[in-house]
């Protein structure tokens, strides 16, 4: 399927359901309503992203590479932090993870719908201007930066509408609290990791395979929550005409190609 969202960008369909299921899968786990799990939760889903997306085009990401990409100069969340975690959401109400969910709904649009460019931005990078077989984290951090810049720089924003629709619905479809729906993205994996004794029983390495497992899996089963809200937002997308992401694209092109000229 050709978008009018990307005209002259038919070489980034290929990877666009697999961004589109990590916006949202990322989106969702942020809504969760414990210190420590929401960004480490997020940063696990998008760096599964990356990884899959440098993999398609041949590039190799180093772990430092990764990290860049998610977290830029921010330290990342450890999973030894999850203790604190674990006691929070047993405190916390239903009630109070209803109301987060409500309060969040446009929030995490618009964060779906960022890392939806962002990530874009990555294939377009991976597909039109990396050279080389890896990417190292220096450049993957000056990467980010770049793509940042180009973001802020280009006027307008890329309509969030689509991807608050979908989480809308699939809200109102399952009446699941904050939790419950970042469960489903991830079939249970983000509820096992919580239903450790202690947080040291799971090392980052295995709880981040297992997130991106699971998100692979809810995907490929069309009648899942993920699936259905990745279709319905694939969809409006594709139906929609925002220049937007065009018009990123060039400013990000411009500016790594500056960037890589400056360096020889």
């Amino acid at each position: 399927m050709t978008s009018a969202i990307v005209p002259r960008r038919d070489y980034l369909v290929g990877q666009r359901r697999l961004i589109i299921a990590r916006s949202i899968a990322g989106s969702v786990a942020g809504i969760i309503p414990v210190p420590f799990l929401d960004d480490w939760a997020k940063a696990a889903v998008l760096g599964g992203g990356y990884r899959r997306i440098a993999a398609a085009h041949g590039v190799d990401l180093s772990d430092e590479a990764v990290m860049s990409l998610v977290h830029g100069k921010s330290p990342p969340a450890k999973m030894a932090d999850l203790a604190v975690s674990g006691i929070a959401y047993r405190i916390a109400s239903r009630a109070a993870k209803r109301m987060m969910l409500a309060l969040a709904a446009i929030g995490r649009a618009r964060s779906a719908a960022r890392t939806f460019v962002t990530m874009t931005l990555f294939d377009h990078y991976c597909t039109k201007l990396h050279t080389g077989l890896a990417l190292d984290g220096p450049t993957a951090l000056a990467l980010r930066e770049e793509i940042e810049r180009a973001i802020a720089q280009t006027p307008g924003a890329l309509g969030f509408h689509p991807f608050r629709k979908g989480l809308a619905s699939a809200a109102r479809a399952t009446l699941k609290a904050p939790l419950e729906l970042a469960d489903l993205a991830t079939r249970g994996a983000v509820r096992r990791l919580l239903a450790k004794k202690s947080a040291s029983e799971v090392t980052d390495a295995e709880a981040v395979d297992t997130l991106d497992h699971a998100i692979e899996t809810e995907l490929a089963n069309k009648t899942g929550f993920l699936s259905r809200t990745v279709a319905a937002v694939e969809v409006q997308l594709s139906a929609d005409a925002n220049p937007f992401l065009d018009q990123v694209i060039d400013t990000f092109d411009t500016r790594w190609r500056a960037h890589a000229a400056a360096k020889r």
